[in-house]
């Protein structure tokens, strides 16, 4: 594993805290209707991509994921400019305006989304390994699922083929105890969704997803496992989101008292405070730090703002591959 200096732990706060304010800002920018439709915030989880992408090879390793994937890209090189222009759908977006928060997609940075449909990700993830295998490219792909869709019976398809074909992939549970509104508890027979995976012989560890040193350490094994050849791991990653499910969530189904509970475990204080106390930064550079956060999400804000919505024939040239239909001729032309 890479090793963990006191410069990682101050990265890992200026990143995380970069996320949790970007995050903040959509938000802000949803209720005032300038991101439309669905919405689901990363809040509360910011300490999975700092681990993972410290135990990654950024320059071949692969994600992909479901929705809640405004941060991820971000956190593998993906410019916060672009993601917050595809929230606003913009034509200066990841995917030109037209996939919107559910769909942040970079081939560039091997990030291969962002997808709504629940589960539908796991097995793509498989594929993206196995040609990865196929063309010997020494990559490993990183499929990232939440605990509602362990329920899909894609799952199991998937894991028995990584297993007999020893895929170069590791799959990440993000367990925030909640499927929607529904509590692990309530959903499945085995609470502990990691055992799931040893059911096929596979590798299957729970991981505090608060501290991003474990998870660095935790997956920094499941990828050299992977990358040797050796095949897939499943790590349950125990996390926590702050807010709903989406901006539409009430959130009945959870206390407040549980939720308090949990922000007294929030991975961005904890880091903060491990910081001043081991007197690896100044509290006065940490607030210099937290200033430039802010300057740069209003950077952001402001290069969504004024960047040009797509024009209609983008947005057919986008869906259709064949430029000859004849109704398209007719509806650009009107």
């Amino acid at each position: 594993m890479k090793k963990i200096t006191t410069e990682t732990y101050i990265k890992w706060f200026k990143n995380m805290y970069l996320w949790r304010k970007f995050e903040d800002k959509c938000r802000s920018l949803y209720l005032k209707q300038k991101i439309r439709g669905f919405l689901h915030l990363y809040n509360g989880q910011e300490a999975v991509p700092a681990g993972l992408t410290h135990a990654m090879n950024l320059s071949k390793d692969k994600i992909i994921t479901a929705y809640r994937c405004h941060i991820l890209p971000i956190s593998m090189g993906v410019d916060p400019k672009k993601v917050m222009s595809e929230l606003l759908g913009k034509r200066t977006g990841t995917s030109r305006g037209m996939g919107g928060s559910m769909h942040i997609f970079s081939k560039k940075h091997r990030f291969y989304g962002g997808h709504g449909i629940v589960g539908g990700q796991i097995p793509l993830g498989a594929g993206i390994a196995f040609a990865d295998k196929y063309f010997s490219r020494e990559a490993v792909t990183l499929t990232i699922m939440g605990d509602g869709a362990v329920r899909q019976g894609s799952l199991h398809e998937t894991f028995n083929m990584a297993m007999i074909w020893k895929l170069p992939v590791v799959f990440i549970c993000e367990n925030n105890k909640y499927a929607m509104g529904t509590s692990v508890k309530r959903s499945s027979n085995i609470e502990e969704i990691y055992k799931i995976g040893k059911a096929y012989g596979m590798p299957s560890y729970p991981v505090d997803g608060m501290d991003p040193e474990k998870i660095a350490q935790s997956a920094s094994i499941a990828i050299e496992k992977a990358r040797k050849g050796e095949g897939p791991s499943f790590l349950d990653v125990q996390t926590y989101r702050y807010r709903g499910h989406s901006m539409s969530d009430s959130e009945l189904y959870r206390t407040k008292e549980e939720v308090y509970l949990y922000k007294k475990k929030d991975p961005i204080l904890k880091l903060k405070n491990m910081i001043i106390q081991n007197k690896w930064e100044t509290i006065e550079n940490l607030n210099t730090i937290e200033n430039e956060v802010k300057k740069k999400i209003e950077s952001c804000v402001e290069f969504a703002e004024r960047s040009d919505f797509p024009s209609l024939e983008e947005m057919y040239d986008v869906v259709y591959y064949e430029k000859c239909y004849p109704f398209l001729d007719k509806v650009l032309s009107s």
